[in-house]
């Protein structure tokens, strides 16, 4: 979501992060924006890496024609050799809708389960219409790739647990007790709905280096990216919102959220500086260990 980026720049994160020791590689969809459109994007990640996940957080299918976008995921996983996991969310932009021509009225739980609902059948190999053949390629990983709700909002949590194989959700304060108890409806949910323990991720802005550099460097990228706020509410927020500071810093963070039971945190960039990737590396490669995996 940084200006100006080009394919060498996106390549070199690619290979950096596919190095190690991140076991993911992600990236969310905004339209009415100019960062690279996800689903295109996927196709270069599945070239440009060989190891690491690779995890679209998050895809509106409310943006999309259903059946195409089931097409283009499994493309997607099948180029990848079954690394694709893909956070699905209603969005939070109504301009986004309307640069599509999506109807803002669609923005709903239920229009986003019905639209999963006909990439699962695509997935599965049913065909949508009468066809001679359904709509390929058939995905790598059986069924299809793994769903994560992105949400914050306790009832979007149950409702996708119909559906979802976990939850991607944000942080925005690093309020670990406030994501803890948002986890907890998610374990209650699952477990009511019969289904194996949900995958649990979060995510939160970040920047590395001296503290006020590393704020200023977060309240720059905020204002840019929260562009469809009023700027003088995101100039409020910014002070609280993602996390800056050292190396130390962010591993206590890390762990504090290892602690309560995360399996999955997405360190979201502010910078193109790939200095920031390989400092923030550095760290997770100290706190590496089969327990506790934090992703990039």
């Amino acid at each position: 979501m940084e200006p100006d980026l080009d394919a060498t720049t996106l390549r070199a994160w690619a290979a950096t992060i596919d190095e190690g020791p991140f076991s993911a590689l992600c990236w969310g969809e905004r339209i009415a924006f100019d960062n690279p459109d996800s689903l295109t994007l996927l196709g270069a990640m599945a070239a440009w890496t060989e190891r690491v996940e690779l995890v679209t957080t998050v895809i509106v299918p409310q943006l999309h024609d259903p059946v195409m976008c089931a097409k283009a995921l499994a493309t997607g996983d099948m180029l990848s050799g079954g690394r694709l996991t893909v956070g699905i969310g209603v969005g939070g932009r109504h301009e986004d809708y309307r640069a599509v021509g999506a109807d803002p009225k669609t923005q709903t739980m239920r229009e986003m389960a019905d639209r999963v609902g006909i990439m699962r059948r695509v997935w599965a190999g049913e065909k949508i219409t009468e066809s001679v053949l359904p709509v390929g390629p058939s995905p790598v990983q059986h069924g299809g790739p793994r769903l994560l709700v992105g949400t914050i909002g306790p009832k979007t949590v149950r409702s996708a647990a119909a559906w979802a194989d976990g939850l991607a959700g944000i942080t925005m304060d690093l309020d670990v007790a406030g994501q803890n108890e948002l986890f907890d409806v998610a374990r209650h949910a699952w477990a009511e709905a019969g289904k194996p323990a949900p995958h649990l991720a979060t995510s939160f802005w970040f920047a590395l280096g001296d503290k006020d550099q590393a704020r200023e460097q977060v309240r720059t990228h905020l204002l840019r990216y929260m562009n469809w706020l009023p700027a003088d509410l995101v100039e409020a927020i910014a002070p609280t919102t993602g996390w800056a500071g050292d190396e130390d810093e962010l591993a206590a963070v890390l762990r504090s959220f290892e602690a309560v039971g995360t399996d999955e945190i997405h360190l979201i960039p502010t910078s193109t500086d790939i200095d920031q990737l390989r400092r923030a590396a550095a760290v997770v490669s100290d706190l590496w260990s089969p327990s506790c995996r934090q992703h990039l």
